[in-house]
């Protein structure tokens, strides 16, 4: 990893935060807000988000419609040069529908519904913002993922669906970093792994977190923005945890 936390930014380099009215999503917009590095950041979210500065750009995406995915990617790139898009939306439980502890609890709906939001959402919203992305100079797409979703470390089982909508999300980043190579070579591709942060989706399970170990969503934004200024084009592909460590595939 290489540190770029420096580097300067033109006025009209663009940050865009896809779920910019989630719990980090919201903590990343207001910490990229505060930083020199991006002219405009732009947020994308289904719920309407409140502009923090004129520096903050606003608008509609719903992942579950690509339509409202290529409007968004068209709103991105009239703003200027987008150097960083982060996908920072995800679903672990919906209602009634907590994590599977057995396979006896898997449900065809849930599968679906996780794998639309966690894995197929992303892949189209890569489809249409990957391309804007400028072809020399550094650029980063990362999405929000899980340490879960890592294969090699699965030792407890459970949480099928979760598990396997972020093992598809982390096999997606690989193969868009393996095209993105070949065409932006300073650009970086990746899946984050942010930890527990105190947000709607980890509330239910909070209560056996390490103390010290459960974040607040500025906190995790931070911690985020840190391993997105230190990766390399050498990281493309791979998924970090909040602190740097790489996930095993």
């Amino acid at each position: 990893m290489t540190d770029a936390s420096a580097t300067a930014a033109s006025g009209d380099t663009v940050a865009v935060v896809i779920g910019a009215s989630g719990g980090i999503g919201s903590a990343l917009v207001a910490e990229l807000e505060r930083r020199p590095l991006y002219g405009r950041v732009l947020a994308l979210s289904r719920q309407a988000v409140v502009a923090a500065s004129p520096r903050v750009a606003t608008d509609f995406i719903d992942l579950l419609d690509e339509t409202s995915i290529a409007a968004a990617a068209a709103r991105a790139r009239a703003l200027g040069t987008v150097r960083l898009v982060i996908v920072a939306t995800g679903l672990l439980h919906d209602g009634d529908a907590q994590p599977e502890r057995q396979w006896s609890a898997l449900r065809s709906e849930t599968l679906a519904s996780l794998f639309a939001v966690n894995a197929i959402g992303p892949a189209i919203a890569a489809k249409h913002f990957l391309p804007m992305l400028p072809r020399e100079g550094r650029a980063v797409f990362a999405a929000i993922s899980a340490r879960v979703g890592s294969i090699e470390d699965n030792r407890l089982g459970g949480w099928y669906s979760y598990r396997a909508s972020k093992a598809a999300l982390n096999m997606l980043l690989k193969t868009f970093a393996i095209e993105l190579a070949r065409r932006a070579p300073g650009a970086v591709c990746i899946g984050l792994h942010p930890g527990t942060v105190d947000t709607d989706l980890s509330k239910p399970f909070q209560a056996n977190v390490a103390q010290g170990k459960l974040f607040t969503p500025a906190q995790s934004a931070e911690h985020l923005l840190r391993v997105i200024d230190r990766v390399s084009p050498a990281d493309s592909g791979h998924v970090f945890a909040w602190d740097g460590s790489r996930v095993p595939a």
